[in-house]
């Protein structure tokens, strides 16, 4: 700025720090590293780009079908996921609510429901095996890691009871199945939906401020009045309807329900979407939609293995690498960011 009395160009300072304000680029690169989603937006950008490139067959609408295929039930279970390791919970028995809940609905069809009943009434039930698990671990004090993995080998058992063990035909008529799954592109339409209903309340409710609060700080939370275990039992309960709904659309997609679908593969990759895409695995930060680009990372690897012809067992090494390195960047840019909004930007 120019002094009045001088004439002379005077530099302005910062009150908090002392120190001149960053430059236009300087301000716009902070800005840039406190969007938590941005590493893993570029990084499923240069995949894309990669696959693009190296396969003429990876820009076309029926691949990106394929890929939506893959991301959908990702990156809905992931949906829940993310709230649950926020609030510094896990629940590793998603994926066999997500094999359950298609022979839960077709049991309740076949008992003559109709069929938008019989998957509200599997919703439910996949509701309350989430509340069962929330009470557990709140109730009891039981770690939620082995809480989950108990309720998995049950509902794993539960699974193969009702379905006797072998795929079950998925229903093919009626406004409930074009809605639910068989219509074209509708299980991705469900995938986006949902992340960005779930990302609203995560950043924009009350629920999801004491979400983020009971993972953070929980201590704090409980003197502060917020109901810690009422939060964690709302996100066991969300978590199971997510995995419920998406177990019942993708085996609509397919036509049939199979009691091998799921299980802890499905869970697995819904937590490390979660994790790629920014959530803490200790709690207290995590974003919906950085979830979703996880997932959709995980997609385009998947789908681009498979168009260049590399061996599919090469895929779990690709993603353990990815999870040390998307942890360990999330680290750095914590601290980075905390170093930024520090007064003295220490």
């Amino acid at each position: 700025m120019t002094d009045a009395l001088t004439g002379r160009h005077t530099r302005q300072t910062d009150p908090t720090t002392g120190k001149p304000p960053p430059g236009r680029a300087a301000s716009v690169a902070s800005s840039l590293i406190r969007v938590k989603e941005l590493s893993i937006l570029l990084v499923t950008i240069a995949a894309g780009i990669y696959f693009s490139l190296t396969n003429a067959g990876f820009n076309s609408t029926e691949n990106y079908h394929t890929i939506a295929q893959y991301v959908a039930p990702w990156a809905i279970v992931a949906a829940g996921q993310v709230m649950l390791l926020i609030c510094g919970e896990i629940d590793l028995s998603a994926g066999f609510v997500f094999t359950l809940s298609p022979f839960l609905l077709i049991g309740f069809n076949h008992a003559g429901v109709p069929l938008f009943w019989s998957l509200i009434a599997a919703l439910l039930i996949s509701a309350v095996i989430g509340t069962a698990n929330g009470l557990i671990r709140t109730v009891f004090g039981l770690p939620a890691f082995i809480t989950t993995l108990g309720m998995a080998f049950l509902l794993q058992g539960l699974a193969l009871i009702l379905s006797g063990g072998s795929p079950v035909s998925a229903p093919t008529e009626g406004w409930v199945v074009t809605w639910f799954g068989r219509g074209p592109w509708t299980e991705f339409a469900w995938a986006l939906v949902i992340v960005a209903v779930m990302q609203v309340v995560l950043s924009a409710s009350r629920f999801g401020i004491y979400t983020q609060a009971s993972g953070g700080n929980p201590v704090a939370a409980a003197e502060s009045g917020i109901r810690i275990n009422r939060v964690k039992v709302i996100n066991f309960a969300l978590t199971s309807t997510l995995a419920g709904l998406a177990g019942i659309l993708q085996g609509t997609r397919v036509g049939s329900y199979d009691p091998t679908n799921g299980g802890f593969n499905t869970m697995f990759f819904a937590v490390a979407a979660a994790v790629i895409g920014g959530t803490a695995l200790l709690g207290g930060s995590g974003t919906v939609v950085g979830a979703f680009l996880g997932a959709l990372l995980l997609g385009i690897v998947y789908d681009g293995f498979n168009l260049t012809g590399i061996n599919a067992s090469a895929f779990p090494l690709v993603l353990g690498i990815a999870i040390l390195i998307a942890m360990l960047l999330n680290v750095y840019l914590t601290l980075l960011r905390k170093r930024m909004s520090s007064p003295r930007g220490h």
